[in-house]
């Protein structure tokens, strides 16, 4: 039996590979100055959260995006 991952909305294979491929090509400098424009991006925010809230941070994510 072929088990099919699921993807998120709007996601599929050929995403979540190009998604992999930007990432595992970054150099480290490449990586930390992506962190930091992120940062630096007013359209974001950073917010810390205990890690047994992920989850349902996630899901209320998904809820509203969905």
């Amino acid at each position: 039996m072929t088990r099919q991952s699921k993807f998120p909305t709007r996601w599929d294979e050929e995403r979540v590979k190009r998604v992999l491929e930007h990432y595992e090509s970054q150099s480290e400098d490449e990586a930390v100055a992506e962190d930091e424009a992120a940062y630096e991006d007013p359209s974001q925010t950073f917010v810390e959260i205990p890690n047994d809230l992920v989850p349902v941070v996630r899901e209320l994510l998904a809820k509203k995006a969905g």
